[in-house]
This record gives C-alpha cells, structure tokens and sequence, in this order.
C-alpha cells in the first residue's frame, strides 16, 4: 500500500510540448494525491538504449503494464524490446538477476531463518518468487505466472504452493505497511505480534501466536527455496544459464555412483524412479551417496523424494539398516549438516525422525536465538564437525583437544540433534527431550550405557553454561556443585562439547571470549577436582596461590608495606580475582586519600571487556553507586567482585562492555573515566539520570519475561545467593543494587548473564552483621520490594 509508484510515459518522438504539457499536469495531480512516483518520459527508442545500460530499467520493461493512453504503443514496445535485445541476452540476464539476488541475499544475512526477515528483499521472500517470474517471462515473454506450468517449468502442485507461498508473502508485507502508515520490509519483533494478530494467530500448544505465525511464515519461504531450485534446473537443462560453480565442486571429484543414480547437469539425479521407489531406503542411501561423492541434489530427484515420503514408515524407521545408514550420514562423511538441512527441507527428517517434527521452521520469539529451532540444531551439528576437522583449534582449544584426545562421537552427535527435540511444549524442553532421546537413541543403535549418557547431556545440556554464566565460579562450592553433578570426566568432555556447539549454533555472534573464559575455567577446575579429589578445591588453598603471587608481582615493594597489603583484606577478596586485578587495587590502596576515588580502566583482551577498577573508603551503597555510575554512561556490566578491606576500604573490580557488547576502545577511556569519576562524587544523581535514559526500543517492547526470584542459602558455602530472573532494561542492574543496598545487604560478587531480552542477575550477599538470609520473613520482604523495583523502572523504560 505504500510503496512506490513506477511510471512510464511512453511517447512516439521526444520533445513534444503537448506530451510534456499533458504529463507535468498528471504528475501534479498524483502528487497532490501523495503518492510516491519514480517516473520517466521515454520513446520506445530510449527505452530499449537505457534497458541495454541498466538491469533494473530492463528488468522494469519485462513487466510493463498499460494503464490508459495510445494502446499500440505497448505491444510495439515489447516488440523492439524482444527482437533487438531480449532475444540475444536472455543468458545475460539471468545471470544478473542470480547475480542480484545473491548480493541480496549477503546483504540480508543469507539465511532463510533470520528471526527479524525482510519479506521483500530476503531469502525466500517476495523478490525471490518475482524474479522467477520475470527470468521466465524474459525468455518466452508469459503472460502472468501461470503460465509457469505450461512452459514445463513447475508441475501443476508446484504452481499451488507457489500461489500460496505469494499470497502469504503479499498479505504479510501488505500488514506491514499498512500498521506502520509507510513502506517497511523488515518483520521486526514488535511487527510479528501485530501482524500475527491482525492474521488470526492466537496462543495454544504451549506457544504464543506469533510464534505458530513465524513458523508458517519459515515454511512457506522453505517452499519459495524449493521453487527457486527447480526453476533455476528447468533453467540449466534448457542451457540458458552456466551450471553453477558450487555444482562443480562435485564435477571436480569424479567419483562415480551405483545404480540407480547418475550424474546429470553435474548433480546427483535418479537414473531408474522404479528401481530406487522399490527399496525405501534409498529414501536415505541417496543422502549418503551425496555426501561421498561430494554432488548436490538434483532437482529432479528432490521432486521424487517429497512426493514419495510415505514411503518412511514405521516399518523403515524400524530398520536397523535405515538407522544405520542414518548414522552414517552423521558421523562418517565430516559434513553432516549438509545432508541435514537438504533432508529436514525436503521433509525426510522429519519423516525418518518424527520427534523432530514439531521443531521445524519453529520460531523462538526471543532477542537471543537468531534461527528457528530446527535450524539451531542442524548449527550446533555443522560447529562439531567444524571442530573435528580441526577448523577451530585457534579459537576453541579446549573443545577441540577433547575431541582430539577421543570421545563417543555417536553419543555426542545423537545428544545433539536431540537437545531442543522438546522446545515449543508446556514442559521443560530439557526434561521433554531426555525422555524422547530415550526412545529415539536406541532405535538409532546407541547400546544402553549410550543411551543413558545421551539422555544426560540432553536432559543436563543447559548445565553447564547456566553454572559458567549465572554462578560465581570463583566460589569453590560452585564448582564442586558442578563437579558432584558431573561425576565423571567422560561426561564433563561431552557436555563441555556440546555446551560450546550449543552456545555457537545460537546465533554468529553470540559466542564471545567472555564466554570463552567462563566455560575453560569452569572446565579446568571441575576436571581437576575429579582427577585431584574435590576436597582440594578450597577457599584456603586458593587464598594461598593468590597471596603467593601478588607476593612475586610486588616483591619490589617494602617489606612492612607489603605485609600490610596481604593483611588488609579478607579470605573472600583472594578468591574471586585474578593476581593482575590485585595487583591494580594494590596500587590505588597505596596512594589513595581518604577523600579520593582510585580508578583504573584497562582492556581485559581475554574476556572482550573493560576492566574498572576501584578503591574508595568504604560506605553503604558503594556498589550500588558504581552500577548508577556505569547505567549512566551506557555500560554494560558483565561481572563484578565488591569487597571490603579490614581497615575500612572498599574495593570493587566490574567488567563492562559498550552498547554493541565490546571493549570500550582506548581514545573513550579518558570520558569513561571522567563521567564515573563526576557520579561518584555526586555530580550527577543516577536515579534522576536514568529516568531519562533507560528507554526500551520500539522493536524491543513486545517481549515478555516473567520475573522470578530465588534465594539459595546452599550454593555457596558463606553467602545467600539471590539470583534475579526477568526483563532485561538499561538499568536494571542499578536498581537492584540500590534496592539492595536500601535494604542493608551486602553484595560481594554480581554475576550478569544475559539472553537477548532476558537476564539473569546473580548476587552473592550477607546481611548487615555478616549472615546468610536465613529468615523466611526477610527474604519474602526482600523479594517484594526487588519486584517492586523491577515493575516501577519496567514501566519508566515503556513510557
């Protein structure tokens, strides 16, 4: 409805005042009607020499429409058009319009399963089905899309799904423009609920609405992505456009393949339909036959297995040799999510495993996972076998010298497929898929201690990364927690495996060296207390070892001063930090005044963060002060340690990151510095600063996380644990603290991870004498006014 208008004056000779006269008065009318025109006055001559010069002009004149006006004009255009330009660059043009439409893709993301889609421009959008039509009607001039089928291009059930893949697509962007009052093409996230609703999507099955919509809106461009391959085979067989160069990589190879296969047009086709429908397991041997060799799929032969898959029945799925030569295509070729995400497209994975049905083209409507669920899975599968080709020594060392040193491959790839079989139910998906693992591993042929280890990491696979990223891992109960729960360390290498490719399948940049650092340690300590014994594992033993080295790196100072520099702090302050941040804390302690602020920011390569240092004379309130400070220049707290020294200091060491979640770069540091420095001393109140500032965007404002709040007196040896679950704001973190604060808790570590819109803000605190909260009464007097806080600073972001 608001898109642009493209107008074509045609007129017999240039320059004739009547013509221009004629076309200066319309154009004012249609301008006074506000409508948006892209238009041009033309002979036919000019016409075809600009369509010669430009692709979208030409492109424009393929689908040329009379209005009103002289109608012999028209038919003479097109005409012109065929005989001296259409007719001897048919190869040409298609060639641009692949051309076009893979740059568009890149510019898109080039995926199909991008959670905020451009229904015009992306991958199996409106543009993708529009140059189908226009490639076609370039070469034989049809009239309409119809004629797609008379021309041989689609069988009569393609041209349906085509029309209805196009009426979904039109009445979603039609949606679009007309909630927005303006042409948009990207369905973001606040876009999704409305056009849902205005759709008839509703809530059930334990999903939202927009959800069942977002899944039929990845379906439908699943087929567009279908069409597009046809069409572009109808294309080569027809020699009007270059086999592709990504069809060559199996030419290259030269590896022949058995009956009843052949090679044709440099892709793997079926020579004899009969033969291959007479053994249903061809169904699958024909996946493996494309991994060996190296071939895609032929068109041809796609068109035979989506038509035939009732042939997968429960009779195959019982097979022991249909389950074997699907484990083959897992484990045996090193590209396995090649011949998935062909499989999971054409439906034969959701056919051979049913379980995976009901996560196709399902959409998670969240701001963390950037593909649907079945997308996600296949990621996960392409990150391990990344790994075992030992394409990621450099940035994943620890994963890939577990696989190196030799794991179950079969229990690891079979836990992985089956990790999110259970999203979109009311049960947790971990426990739902556990149980479905259960089922599938042993038809797959995983014997019974298999079967129990992969119904472990499914049912544990979110374990290892919630203890890395919501729990202080500093705190040695945290990591014996872990270790006790772990057992052995065959489990520890898979799940610390599978805990990376899950992270990584999540979106490409959700993978961080944060993250990293978070799961190498975790896994370094846990394996050490399984191989050491886990009483070693010690708030003692650390002191010492931190003590030890701060003692090397000062072993310049005097003896007296240094003395008092191990003294002043108690057992808490050795075990959450790293010997460079004592180091730093040292020297500020040492020149500081009892009325100054010491502060050290520095780059923390290893973690992809700023590190802030702090030391001040102690007060109530100083942490909440130092996350006021840090909300109110944009920062981003990731971690933070708070400690207090026996002669009265407060140290304090956060990592933060910018609003694109990286290291603040060197020429920022010195206004970092200057606009902490000027809250701390009072120069700006961040309670009043952040009314202003802590605002949701548009697109953000439809998510919804409840909040839950949890005390646990028995996660850490000495502190309650208060672990915040809810909506994540700019903010957010400054209130709780301050609520906190108010309420006289201590806080000595904050842990922050978050997950798109959701966060999870994890506080180890004492009470004002130095006790867990062990009073009922106080924590649900506590857990009120943090919800209270969380709802009063909700409501000023949406405001």
């Amino acid at each position: 409805p608001f898109s642009d208008v493209d107008l074509l004056f045609l007129t017999k000779k240039d320059g004739d005042p009547w013509v221009e006269s004629v076309v200066e008065n319309m154009l004012h009318i249609l301008w006074d009607l506000r409508m948006k025109l892209g238009q041009a006055t033309r002979t036919i001559q000019q016409c075809i020499q600009l369509s010669r010069e430009d692709y979208t002009i030409r492109t424009s004149m393929v689908e040329a429409r009379h209005i009103t006006g002289a109608s012999e004009l028209l038919p003479k255009l097109r005409k012109e058009l065929w005989s001296k330009l259409f007719k001897s660059t048919t190869r040409q043009f298609i060639e641009a319009k692949l051309q076009e439409r893979a740059e568009r893709h890149t510019k898109q993301g080039g995926q199909r399963y991008m959670v905020e889609p451009n229904v015009k421009e992306g991958k199996g959008g409106l543009r993708d089905l529009q140059s189908l039509f226009w490639i076609e009607n370039y070469v034989h001039g049809v009239g309409d899309a119809a004629s797609l089928v008379d021309c041989g291009v689609f069988r009569q059930e393609e041209f349906e799904t085509f029309t209805v893949a196009e009426d979904f697509l039109w009445a979603v962007r039609c949606h679009m423009h007309l909630l927005q009052r303006r042409a948009g093409e990207q369905l973001t996230f606040d876009l999704q609920v409305r056009v849902a609703e205005r759709m008839n999507y509703r809530d059930g099955e334990g999903r939202r609405g927009v959800e069942h919509f977002m899944q039929a809106y990845f379906r439908h461009a699943t087929h567009v992505g279908e069409l597009t391959r046809i069409f572009l085979t109808a294309m080569e067989a027809r020699q009007a456009k270059r086999t592709p160069a990504l069809a060559l990589m199996g030419r290259a190879r030269r590896k022949s393949v058995p009956a009843p296969y052949e090679i044709r047009q440099n892709r793997l086709d079926i020579a004899d339909e009969r033969a291959f429908l007479d053994d249903k397991l061809n169904m699958l041997k024909i996946f493996n036959q494309a991994l060996r060799t190296g071939y895609l799929l032929h068109p041809d032969a796609m068109r035979t297995i989506a038509s035939n898959l009732a042939l997968i029945d429960d009779e195959m799925r019982a097979d022991p040799k249909a389950n074997a030569l699907f484990l083959d295509l897992l484990l045996k070729y090193g590209n396995p999510e090649r011949g998935l995400r062909r499989m999971n497209e054409l439906g034969v994975l959701s056919a051979f495993v049913p379980e995976f049905r009901p996560i196709v083209a399902m959409m998670q409507f969240n701001m963390y996972h950037s593909y649907t669920v079945d997308e996600h899975t296949i990621q996960c599968i392409s990150q391990l076998a990344k790994i075992e080709r030992g394409e990621l020594v450099e940035d994943l060392p620890v994963a890939s010298s577990i696989l190196k040193e030799g794991v179950n491959r079969k229990v690891l790839y079979v836990a992985l497929l089956a990790h999110d079989l259970g999203k979109g139910r009311d049960e947790h998906h971990s426990i739902l898929g556990a149980r479905l693992v259960r089922n599938l591993a042993p038809r797959l042929g995983l014997k019974q201690k298999e079967v129990e280890t992969a119904e472990w990491l499914v049912r544990y696979h979110l374990l290892m990364s919630d203890m890395a990223q919501k729990r202080d891992i500093a705190d040695p109960r945290t990591v014996r927690d872990f270790a006790k729960a772990v057992q052995t360390r065959e489990r520890l290498d898979l799940l610390t495996v599978l805990t990376v490719c899950d992270i990584r399948g999540v979106g490409p940049d959700t993978w961080n060296n944060w993250k990293a650092v978070l799961i190498r340690a975790l896994y370094r300590q846990t394996r050490r207390g399984l191989e050491d014994g886990l009483e070693a594992m010690n708030r003692e033993n650390r002191g010492t070892e931190a003590k030890t080295k701060l003692r090397k790196e000062l072993a310049h100072w005097p003896a007296a001063q240094l003395r008092h520099e191990l003294n002043r702090h108690y057992p808490p302050y050795w075990q959450g930090l790293h010997v460079t941040a004592h180091v730093v804390l040292a020297k500020l302690l040492a020149r500081i005044e009892d009325t100054e602020i010491g502060l050290e920011l520095d780059m923390d390569e290893g973690r992809d963060a700023t590190r802030a240092c702090f030391a001040m004379v102690d007060h109530p309130g100083i942490f909440s002060r130092i996350t006021g400070a840090l909300a109110i220049v944009g920062a981003n707290v990731v971690d933070a340690r708070s400690f207090t020294s026996r002669d009265g200091y407060g140290t304090c060491v956060c990592w933060v990151q910018d609003r694109e979640g990286k290291p603040y770069k060197s020429t920022q540091l010195k206004r970092l510095r200057g606009m902490i420095e000027k809250t701390l001393r009072g120069g700006l109140v961040a309670r009043n600063k952040l009314k202003t500032q802590d605002k949701l965007k548009k697109r953000e404002k439809p998510f919804v996380v409840p909040t839950s709040i949890t005390f646990d007196n028995d996660a850490s040896d000495i502190y309650t644990v208060i672990e915040v679950d809810t909506r994540d704001r700019p903010g957010l973190l400054h209130d709780l603290t301050r609520t906190l604060s108010d309420n006289h808790i201590s806080i000595f570590s904050a842990v922050i991870a978050t997950f798109g819109e959701q966060v999870v803000d994890t506080f180890y605190v004492k009470d004002a004498i130095g006790l867990k909260l062990h009073a009922e009464r106080r924590r649900k007097a506590l857990e009120a006014k943090l919800r209270e806080a969380i709802i009063t600073g909700r409501q000023r972001a949406e405001t």
